[in-house]
């Protein structure tokens, strides 16, 4: 057969392919030849042939009909087969493959060869590849290798010692003799090694961690000689000796000290120096000056030490680099909360790096700014932050709103400032912001009595004519519906009051009610605004009949619902609707167990939670209750024996997860204006349900009574029940409700 030609010319033959497909051609006419070739057992060209293959294996092409060719290479006395035979090993064979196996005692040979080249090949193929069964078989040649004075074979040795320790922990304790005199090495090669190789052996073992901390002066005295050393040509990048041992030292230091005082206090000299002088102009101090801020802010040091640690952060922050910039943010974030006062003196610099052009720092940099917020910068911040939500792409609308959110609720310095935020907030975003936001601000603007005449005028001016932030329209609504009566009277005294009439509020109202852009949930808030407003505008009654009656036949089932209960109310019961509509009570957060604190319902906001709690076995079954009806219940609540005429049928009103709830009603014989609820529950699931709590809110002209359940625990397999009495008392309407008795 003719010569087969060679890398060289293979390469350049490739290169010329124009397309795809002719470079795909040519590749398997040459492996064609190379199979021939492997076939025909050449031993002459065998080694020129397996590089030529590994060249095809970067390309992407399969190459794995040559992982017996490598073997042989191998096998081979020649230093140039030995070479590419290795070469092809770790890069065609791995542990997955039995074949490598095969390459054990050839290894073994190798490392006792008396070429140090030799045994260099074989200990960086070990140190790449090597599966546990090999790293068990050759551990005993590679310690030895550890211990012998050729530095060019204990550094390759303590690297394969890494990947033999990483395949089988079990053999550290092997290693540790070897290791007493591996850090008095003048090669810096080997020093590398030798510290990535101690630093596996404390991470992985907390005996060995204990063990090596005794070498804290040690490793001190090393990385004092770098940074204090004059200019060595073999070493130096950019101005500063061996940043790459630095580094790692650097690293080996931070694991000895973490939570270790006396290992910290002898570090913390060191620490400052190179903090204090190591360049800054270029990447490579940047790099060893990041080191050091991680290693002092994760072992104990000194007060002083930490603040010149975070003010290098301040400093990268300044950095042109993007990436420098982000891995200061980044740091600030994870050392905020242990050392706030020293980052906020770099809130400045922080909030500037929200108008940078790079999403992941504007993230790092929004999430940083959050997590500064106080008391005392709490007006400043969110000026910025608002400013930031104003103006961010759409995927931080969502998160920014949620943290405005919840740093207004956690240090608002007053109810106004409070209820401008989140307005603001939802004007800017309302389409992004989380479902709890339309009823905790509603309950914040309910509990800020003295703020209602401001808030209705503020956002019956934010919602004219536009109507694409639904949250804020149906917080609107709400509100409108609630206090119309002084959005009309004009009785704010905080800012210029407006002149509106009652037909013009309704005007907005109805247009939401027709508006596109309108949800179902939001017309539900609309629909029962009008209904309010009968009991609180004077000359407009007739018009919201004749509204509440269009909705009456509305394909909407809920939006229909409401108005044929609306229409109830004026025709059968409108004695009672002054009642029944007036302004919501004061609503307070309960922090309980169930599922809700204060929910919505469709334009109403009311209180109604259930309750269950998993067995004390601490299993998660899957009985537990997570979400109720809260409308529906309420609503019986309210309107159970006045809405409906004399025999209310029994309901169920929840039947999820396996929880039942009956409700049955009846009058109070001593005392018609008592209707009588009856609560049955059972649990139909395998396992017990414990705690049960039912709660539930009415009108503040209504009184509620709960009488003592007759258990806590619901028996499984619907094998009991519990019961429980709720009384609701309309004290004001006694002789109505005699009429419908």
């Amino acid at each position: 057969m003719p010569a087969p030609i060679r890398l060289r010319e293979l390469i350049r033959t490739i290169r010329t392919a124009r397309t795809q497909a002719e470079e795909r051609e040519m590749i398997q006419k040459e492996c064609a030849a190379i199979r021939s070739s492997f076939r025909e057992e050449d031993n002459t060209y065998r080694c020129r042939n397996v590089a030529k293959l590994l060249y095809m294996h970067m390309l992407g092409y399969p190459a794995h009909f040559g992982q017996l060719e490598c073997l042989k290479l191998i096998a081979s006395q020649k230093f140039t087969d030995k070479r590419i035979g290795y070469l092809g090993a770790m890069l065609l064979l791995d542990e997955r493959q039995d074949v490598h196996l095969l390459m054990t005692n050839c290894i073994k040979n190798d490392l006792n060869h008396s070429t140090q080249y030799v045994q260099g090949l074989a200990l960086c193929t070990l140190g790449c590849m090597g599966s546990s069964e090999m790293c068990r078989d050759l551990a005993g040649e590679v310690e030895k290798l550890l211990k012998t004075s050729n530095s060019y074979l204990r550094k390759k040795a303590a690297l394969c010692a890494v990947h033999v320790i990483r395949k089988v922990p079990e053999l550290m304790e092997m290693f540790l003799p070897a290791t007493k005199n591996l850090l008095n090495e003048k090669n810096h090669g080997v020093l590398h090694t030798s510290v990535v190789l101690l630093t596996e052996m404390c991470e992985r073992s907390p005996d060995m961690l204990a063990h090596f901390r005794k070498l804290v002066p040690q490793l001190v005295r090393i990385l004092k000689n770098l940074i204090m050393s004059g200019y060595s040509p073999e070493h130096d990048v950019s101005g500063i000796s061996d940043p790459f041992l630095q580094v790692r030292i650097l690293r080996l230091l931070r694991i000895l000290g973490r939570n270790d005082d006396d290992s910290s206090e002898a570090m913390n000299d060191i620490l400052a120096q190179v903090a204090t002088n190591t360049e800054t102009s270029k990447n490579v101090g940047n790099a060893i000056l990041y080191e050091t801020v991680l290693t002092i802010m994760d072992i104990k040091s000194e007060s002083g030490l930490r603040v010149l640690a975070i003010n290098i952060l301040g400093r990268f922050l300044l950095n042109n680099d993007k990436n420098i910039r982000y891995v200061a943010l980044t740091s600030l974030l994870k050392t905020v909360q242990t050392d706030h006062n020293a980052v906020q003196r770099h809130r400045s610099t922080i909030v500037d790096c929200l108008k940078d052009l790079d999403v992941s720092i504007k993230r790092r940099a929004m999430e940083l700014s959050f997590a500064l917020v106080n008391g005392n910068n709490v007006r400043g911040m969110m000026k910025e932050l608002l400013y930031f939500l104003d103006s961010c792409e759409p995927e931080f609308k969502a998160d920014c709103a949620s943290g405005i959110f919840l740093a207004a609720e956690k240090y608002a310095p007053s109810k106004r400032w409070h209820i401008d935020t989140i307005m603001r907030v939802l004007t800017t975003a309302g389409s992004y912001v989380r479902d709890d936001a339309v009823p905790n601000l509603i309950q914040l603007i309910t509990n800020s009595v003295e703020m209602h005449a401001y808030t209705v005028q503020r956002l019956y001016k934010a919602i004219l004519g536009d109507y694409s932030q639904q949250p804020l329209v149906q917080v609107a609504s709400w509100c409108i519906g609630e206090y119309g009566d002084l959005l009309v009277s004009g009785q704010c005294e905080e800012e210029e009051p407006i002149q509106v009439t009652e037909d013009e509020v309704l005007d907005i109202l109805e247009s939401v009610l027709i508006s596109n852009m309108s949800a179902s949930v939001t017309r539900g808030y609309a629909l029962t605004a009008i209904m309010k407003l009968s009991t609180r505008f004077t000359c407009t009654v007739n018009r919201i009949k004749k509204v509440v009656s269009i909705y009456g036949s509305s394909i909407d089932v809920e939006l229909q619902q409401r108005a044929v209960e609306y229409n109830a109310l004026f025709k059968k019961y409108d004695h009672m609707r002054p009642a029944l509509l007036e302004r919501m009570p004061v609503m307070e957060k309960v922090t309980t167990n169930g599922p809700a604190e204060i929910v919505q319902t469709n334009g109403e906001t009311e209180t109604a939670v259930l309750e269950t709690k998993p067995p004390p076995s601490g299993l998660q079954p899957a009985n537990q209750v997570t979400e109720t009806d809260p409308g529906m219940i309420s609503r019986f609540c309210r309107y159970a024996g006045f809405l409906f005429p004399t025999g209310i049928p029994s309901i169920t009103a929840y039947n999820k997860n396996g929880l039942k709830i009956d409700f049955t009603f009846e009058r109070s014989n001593t005392n018609p204006s008592v209707t009588v609820i009856t609560i049955q529950a059972s649990n139909s699931t395998e396992l017990d349900m414990t705690d049960f709590v039912f709660q539930a809110a009415v009108p503040k002209t209504f009184q509620l009574q709960l009488l003592s359940p007759s258990s806590s625990v619901i028996p499984a397999f619907n094998s009991g029940t519990i019961t429980q009495v709720i009384k609701v008392l309309n004290p004001q309407k006694v002789s109505d409700s005699k009429k419908n008795c």
